[in-house]
Protein backbone atom coordinates (compact mmCIF):
# COMPACT_ATOMS: atom_id res chain seq x y z
CA UNK A 1 0.00 0.00 0.00
CA UNK A 2 2.63 2.53 1.11
CA UNK A 3 6.41 2.19 0.90
CA UNK A 4 8.93 4.86 1.81
CA UNK A 5 12.68 4.32 1.39
CA UNK A 6 15.58 6.49 2.62
CA UNK A 7 13.46 9.65 2.79
CA UNK A 8 15.31 12.91 3.56
CA UNK A 9 13.90 16.40 4.05
CA UNK A 10 15.65 19.64 5.04
CA UNK A 11 14.40 23.20 5.37
CA UNK A 12 16.60 26.28 4.86
CA UNK A 13 17.09 28.44 7.94
CA UNK A 14 19.09 31.56 7.19
CA UNK A 15 22.46 30.49 5.81
CA UNK A 16 22.15 26.92 7.06
CA UNK A 17 19.49 24.21 6.90
CA UNK A 18 17.53 22.05 9.32
CA UNK A 19 17.66 18.33 8.50
CA UNK A 20 14.17 17.19 9.61
CA UNK A 21 13.90 13.67 8.16
CA UNK A 22 17.10 11.62 8.08
CA UNK A 23 16.61 8.52 5.97
CA UNK A 24 13.11 7.30 6.88
CA UNK A 25 12.13 3.75 5.86
CA UNK A 26 8.47 2.89 6.36
CA UNK A 27 6.06 0.36 4.88
CA UNK A 28 2.34 0.21 5.61
CA UNK A 29 0.24 -2.69 4.38
CA UNK A 30 -3.38 -2.45 3.30
CA UNK A 31 -5.74 -2.62 6.28
CA UNK A 32 -3.22 -1.47 8.90
CA UNK A 33 -3.93 1.16 11.57
CA UNK A 34 -0.65 2.89 12.45
CA UNK A 35 0.11 5.65 14.95
CA UNK A 36 3.08 7.94 14.33
CA UNK A 37 4.40 9.44 17.56
CA UNK A 38 7.18 11.79 18.54
CA UNK A 39 7.83 15.00 20.42
CA UNK A 40 7.55 18.39 18.78
CA UNK A 41 10.29 18.68 16.15
CA UNK A 42 10.70 14.91 15.72
CA UNK A 43 9.58 15.09 12.08
CA UNK A 44 6.17 13.42 12.36
CA UNK A 45 4.20 16.30 10.82
CA UNK A 46 6.74 16.67 8.00
CA UNK A 47 6.45 12.93 7.29
CA UNK A 48 2.66 13.14 7.25
CA UNK A 49 2.78 16.16 4.92
CA UNK A 50 5.01 14.27 2.48
CA UNK A 51 2.76 11.21 2.60
CA UNK A 52 -0.20 13.56 2.06
CA UNK A 53 1.54 15.16 -0.94
CA UNK A 54 1.38 18.55 0.74
CA UNK A 55 5.19 18.66 0.74
CA UNK A 56 7.92 16.84 -1.18
CA UNK A 57 11.02 15.04 0.04
CA UNK A 58 14.51 16.16 -1.00
CA UNK A 59 15.52 12.57 -1.75
CA UNK A 60 14.32 9.01 -1.31
CA UNK A 61 11.42 7.03 -2.73
CA UNK A 62 7.71 7.13 -1.94
CA UNK A 63 5.34 4.66 -3.60
CA UNK A 64 1.59 4.69 -2.87
CA UNK A 65 -0.61 1.90 -4.20
CA UNK A 66 2.18 1.00 -6.66
CA UNK A 67 2.32 4.58 -7.98
CA UNK A 68 5.66 6.45 -7.54
CA UNK A 69 5.00 9.83 -5.90
CA UNK A 70 7.73 12.09 -7.25
CA UNK A 71 8.18 15.41 -9.10
CA UNK A 72 4.46 16.16 -8.97
CA UNK A 73 3.05 19.38 -10.34
CA UNK A 74 0.49 21.02 -8.05
CA UNK A 75 -2.27 19.88 -10.41
CA UNK A 76 -1.02 16.28 -10.43
CA UNK A 77 -0.60 16.31 -6.64
CA UNK A 78 -4.19 17.53 -6.24
CA UNK A 79 -5.46 14.76 -8.54
CA UNK A 80 -3.51 12.09 -6.62
CA UNK A 81 -4.63 13.46 -3.23
CA UNK A 82 -8.24 13.31 -4.35
CA UNK A 83 -7.81 9.82 -5.76
CA UNK A 84 -5.80 8.17 -2.99
CA UNK A 85 -6.17 10.09 0.26
CA UNK A 86 -8.69 11.20 2.85
CA UNK A 87 -7.61 13.79 5.44
CA UNK A 88 -8.83 14.23 9.03
CA UNK A 89 -7.44 17.30 10.83
CA UNK A 90 -7.31 18.39 14.47
CA UNK A 91 -9.04 21.67 13.55
CA UNK A 92 -11.65 19.91 11.36
CA UNK A 93 -11.04 22.31 8.41
CA UNK A 94 -14.73 22.59 7.57
CA UNK A 95 -15.96 25.47 5.39
CA UNK A 96 -17.99 27.66 7.75
CA UNK A 97 -20.53 28.93 5.22
CA UNK A 98 -21.37 25.47 3.85
CA UNK A 99 -23.65 23.06 5.68
CA UNK A 100 -22.59 19.57 6.73
CA UNK A 101 -23.81 17.93 3.53
CA UNK A 102 -22.04 20.47 1.30
CA UNK A 103 -18.80 19.98 3.27
CA UNK A 104 -18.97 16.21 2.90
CA UNK A 105 -19.78 16.39 -0.82
CA UNK A 106 -16.97 18.84 -1.65
CA UNK A 107 -14.30 16.25 -2.67
CA UNK A 108 -16.85 14.72 -5.06
CA UNK A 109 -17.19 18.05 -6.85
CA UNK A 110 -13.49 17.88 -7.69
CA UNK A 111 -14.00 14.34 -8.97
CA UNK A 112 -16.52 15.73 -11.46
CA UNK A 113 -19.65 14.04 -10.08
CA UNK A 114 -23.05 15.54 -10.88
CA UNK A 115 -24.83 17.42 -8.10
CA UNK A 116 -27.46 14.73 -7.51
CA UNK A 117 -24.84 11.99 -7.13
CA UNK A 118 -22.74 14.21 -4.84
CA UNK A 119 -25.76 14.76 -2.63
CA UNK A 120 -26.65 11.07 -2.51
CA UNK A 121 -23.10 10.03 -1.60
CA UNK A 122 -22.84 12.87 0.90
CA UNK A 123 -26.02 11.74 2.65
CA UNK A 124 -24.80 8.14 2.66
CA UNK A 125 -21.60 9.11 4.46
CA UNK A 126 -23.35 11.46 6.88
CA UNK A 127 -25.64 8.59 7.78
CA UNK A 128 -22.57 6.38 8.25
CA UNK A 129 -21.25 8.77 10.91
CA UNK A 130 -24.71 9.15 12.47
CA UNK A 131 -25.34 12.75 11.43
CA UNK A 132 -27.83 12.59 8.56
CA UNK A 133 -30.36 14.66 10.52
CA UNK A 134 -27.70 17.39 10.82
CA UNK A 135 -27.12 17.54 7.06
CA UNK A 136 -28.29 21.15 6.69
CA UNK A 137 -26.66 22.55 9.80
CA UNK A 138 -23.63 24.84 9.56
CA UNK A 139 -20.39 23.93 11.38
CA UNK A 140 -21.11 26.70 13.92
CA UNK A 141 -24.22 24.76 14.95
CA UNK A 142 -22.30 21.54 15.64
CA UNK A 143 -20.32 20.33 18.66
CA UNK A 144 -16.64 19.47 18.36
CA UNK A 145 -17.39 15.77 18.10
CA UNK A 146 -20.02 16.37 15.44
CA UNK A 147 -17.62 18.55 13.43
CA UNK A 148 -15.02 15.78 13.50
CA UNK A 149 -17.63 13.23 12.36
CA UNK A 150 -18.51 15.52 9.44
CA UNK A 151 -14.79 15.78 8.66
CA UNK A 152 -14.50 11.97 8.73
CA UNK A 153 -17.52 11.66 6.43
CA UNK A 154 -15.85 14.13 4.04
CA UNK A 155 -12.61 12.13 4.18
CA UNK A 156 -14.53 8.96 3.31
CA UNK A 157 -16.66 10.48 0.55
CA UNK A 158 -14.13 9.92 -2.24
CA UNK A 159 -13.45 6.33 -1.07
CA UNK A 160 -9.73 6.91 -0.43
CA UNK A 161 -7.13 4.14 -0.30
CA UNK A 162 -5.55 5.70 2.79
CA UNK A 163 -6.93 7.85 5.62
CA UNK A 164 -4.43 10.34 7.09
CA UNK A 165 -5.40 11.65 10.52
CA UNK A 166 -3.39 14.51 12.04
CA UNK A 167 -4.12 14.67 15.80
CA UNK A 168 -7.80 13.81 15.11
CA UNK A 169 -8.74 13.99 18.80
CA UNK A 170 -6.49 16.92 19.74
CA UNK A 171 -9.32 19.44 20.01
CA UNK A 172 -11.78 17.11 21.76
CA UNK A 173 -12.48 16.19 25.38
CA UNK A 174 -11.65 12.68 26.58
CA UNK A 175 -15.13 11.18 26.20
CA UNK A 176 -15.61 12.59 22.70
CA UNK A 177 -12.07 11.49 21.75
CA UNK A 178 -12.90 7.91 22.66
CA UNK A 179 -16.16 8.08 20.67
CA UNK A 180 -14.28 9.33 17.60
CA UNK A 181 -11.62 6.64 18.05
CA UNK A 182 -14.32 3.98 18.33
CA UNK A 183 -15.63 5.09 14.95
CA UNK A 184 -12.15 5.22 13.40
CA UNK A 185 -11.51 1.68 14.68
CA UNK A 186 -14.76 0.55 13.04
CA UNK A 187 -13.53 1.99 9.73
CA UNK A 188 -10.30 0.03 10.14
CA UNK A 189 -12.30 -3.11 10.98
CA UNK A 190 -14.06 -2.63 7.63
CA UNK A 191 -10.67 -2.65 5.90
CA UNK A 192 -9.72 1.03 5.67
CA UNK A 193 -5.98 1.74 5.99
CA UNK A 194 -5.33 4.46 8.57
CA UNK A 195 -2.18 6.43 9.41
CA UNK A 196 -2.51 8.70 12.42
CA UNK A 197 -0.22 11.29 14.00
CA UNK A 198 -0.84 11.69 17.72
CA UNK A 199 1.08 12.73 20.82
CA UNK A 200 -1.37 10.98 23.15
CA UNK A 201 -0.31 7.53 24.35
CA UNK A 202 -3.87 6.37 25.04
CA UNK A 203 -4.94 7.27 21.49
CA UNK A 204 -1.87 5.56 20.01
CA UNK A 205 -2.68 2.41 21.99
CA UNK A 206 -5.97 2.21 20.09
CA UNK A 207 -3.98 1.62 16.88
CA UNK A 208 -2.43 -1.72 15.93
CA UNK A 209 1.12 -0.47 15.42
CA UNK A 210 3.14 2.44 16.81
CA UNK A 211 6.01 4.12 14.96
CA UNK A 212 8.08 6.48 17.12
CA UNK A 213 10.23 9.25 15.66
CA UNK A 214 13.02 11.17 17.33
CA UNK A 215 15.22 13.79 15.66
CA UNK A 216 14.13 12.70 12.19
CA UNK A 217 14.70 8.98 12.51
CA UNK A 218 12.48 6.05 13.47
CA UNK A 219 13.61 4.78 16.87
CA UNK A 220 10.85 2.21 17.35
CA UNK A 221 8.34 0.43 15.12
CA UNK A 222 6.25 -2.20 16.87
CA UNK A 223 2.91 -3.95 16.64
CA UNK A 224 0.86 -3.57 19.83
CA UNK A 225 -2.14 -5.20 21.45
CA UNK A 226 -4.87 -2.83 20.34
CA UNK A 227 -7.02 -1.25 23.05
CA UNK A 228 -10.64 -1.02 21.92
CA UNK A 229 -12.11 2.46 22.35
CA UNK A 230 -15.50 0.90 23.10
CA UNK A 231 -14.11 -0.13 26.50
CA UNK A 232 -14.03 3.55 27.47
CA UNK A 233 -17.22 4.78 25.76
Amino acid sequence: MLKISNLHKSYPIGDSSLHVLKGIDLSVESGEMVAIMGSSGSGKSTLLNIIGMLDEADSGDYVLDEVPIKDLTEKKAAIYRNKFLGFIFQSFNLINYKDALENVALPLYYQGLKRKERQEKGKFHLEKVGLLEWAHHLPSELSGGQKQRVAIARALASNPKLLLADEPTGALDTQTSHEIMEFIQQLNDEGKTILMVTHEEDIASMCKRIVRLKDGIIIEDAFVNQVRASEYV
